[in-house]
């Protein structure tokens, strides 16, 4: 069984996901999907020129995990722009954060994304979870722990 996939932390979503040649008939226009975590990548690297190791820890990913979903953003969009194929940035494993946990029950830290709706330890089922992170982004999600 393959392991599963981590949600890459992401801290943009962009406004515009979809761009298209200009001049080119809709009926004859072909079409590359981009992830989410691929422009966010890009946008590290290419438009903020950090390194691969400071990109990889802002999305919480190994270097290499980075080093391939760089690689194949890149290769859709130069196919997207030298074949004339509209750009449709949209889908992917990703969140804008991710908390923290663990549980006063049996001790287990996690990880989980900022947008999960996380009641029980995935260990021991606990409902007495603590969000490790409440002094940072998670003050909003994390008042309902405070009493534990």
């Amino acid at each position: 069984m393959p392991r599963p996939i981590k949600p890459r932390r992401i801290s943009f979503f962009p406004e515009d996901t979809y761009f298209i040649p200009l001049g080119k008939p809709q009926c004859r226009l072909e079409e590359v999907q981009i992830k989410v975590e691929e422009l966010e990548a890009m946008r590290l690297k290419d438009g903020e020129n950090l390194s691969q190791e400071e990109c990889a820890e802002r999305m919480q990913i190994s270097r290499q995990t980075f080093q391939l979903i760089i690689d194949e953003a890149r290769k859709k969009v130069v196919d997207a722009l030298t074949k004339g194929k509209a750009i449709n940035i949209q889908g992917g494993n990703y969140t804008l954060n991710i908390c923290k946990f663990r549980c006063r029950v049996c001790g287990q830290e996690f990880n989980e994304k900022y947008e999960t709706e996380l009641n029980n330890c995935p260990k021991c089922r606990g409902e007495r979870i603590e969000c490790l992170n409440k002094d940072t982004f998670c003050q909003k999600r994390c008042r309902r722990n405070k009493d534990l």
